[in-house]
């Protein structure tokens, strides 16, 4: 059966109200994207970021009349705000598929390095002897596909695990810790200021047959103190600047960091926040990205 599907694009102020006119109209799924590729990480703690200019999709059964369906929105809309135009729309009509499916089928393996590897759990691995990082794309960010999680994977990939403690503070998923592990670290803490992040990285361990006492997890607050050899922090350039004193104060003497989720044009103010305890000594670039590694002074 082929559906009727509405695109409203308005901003953060205004999507709330347009999700419950859909669905009061009938809508079977309303969805939120991202309408002009700006990305979302790290939420503040309890909140639901959204884009400046977001998507609005509401989906409705196919004998659905598109012009009343248009004129009992607009009128809804100018109830709510008499002094606004209503939003830039688009009515068409989908073919039936399987939305599922379809979804699936865009995800890949990706490879990091010779050994590493990030998988869709329902594809198969493309080397059954390389470290295969099984991992579903869900809510917490983090698949591998971004251009600062793909920074830190290849840094991740180049690096002696034998042994080493490490944190990834901002886990989201888990992807790095993850990585990190099944190339042979001994323990890593995942740190993340949203809860679901910390039940996604718990979760995706256990689907990795990896022990959770070796991936304990923890908010800010309740972080051991206890410094690791190596500390891995992809957030945003902001809480990296604001989180440097923290970050050094639980790395060892010479021992190794790397940051990403900073935009190229805020990487020195990364690197001078960070420069009172780190040499930071290497930056690489990916798209408008970049990663900056370091390594912790005496002095």
């Amino acid at each position: 059966m082929p559906w009727v599907q509405i695109t409203l694009h308005t901003d953060p102020d205004h999507t709330e109200t347009l999700e419950d006119m859909l669905l009061l109209c009938g809508a079977g799924a309303v969805t939120m994207l991202d309408g002009a590729d700006q990305p979302v990480f790290e939420p503040i703690k309890g909140t639901t970021p959204l884009w400046q200019d977001t998507r609005v999709m509401g989906l409705f059964e196919a004998d659905t009349d598109g012009d009343a369906l248009v004129e009992y929105l607009s009128n809804g809309w100018q109830a709510h705000f008499p002094d606004q135009a209503f939003p830039k729309h688009k009515l068409e009509i989908l073919e039936d598929k399987d939305w599922e499916r379809e979804w699936m089928d865009r995800f890949e393996p990706i490879q990091f390095g010779p050994t590493l590897w990030v998988c869709p759990s329902w594809k198969a691995v493309p080397d059954p002897q390389a470290a295969n990082l099984m991992l579903d794309p869900g809510l917490a960010f983090g698949t591998g596909s971004h251009p600062t999680t793909a920074l830190c994977l290849q840094w991740i990939a180049q690096q002696d695990w034998q042994g080493k403690q490490a944190i990834d503070y901002g886990c989201g998923s888990g992807i790095l810790a993850l990585g990190a592990l099944l190339l042979g670290a001994e323990h890593v803490m995942g740190v993340d200021n949203d809860e679901q992040a910390l039940v996604a990285t718990a979760d995706n361990a256990l689907r990795n047959n990896i022990d959770p006492s070796r991936i304990p997890v923890y908010l800010p607050e309740d972080t051991p103190a206890e410094q690791v050899d190596i500390m891995l922090a992809n957030i945003l350039a902001g809480p990296l600047m604001e989180l440097a004193p923290s970050l050094a104060k639980l790395t060892k003497l010479h021992g190794l960091i790397t940051l990403s989720g900073i935009l190229q044009h805020q990487a020195d103010a990364v690197i001078e926040a960070y420069t009172p305890w780190f040499d930071m000594h290497t930056v690489t670039q990916k798209d408008e990205w970049v990663r900056i590694d370091g390594v912790k002074r005496t002095n």
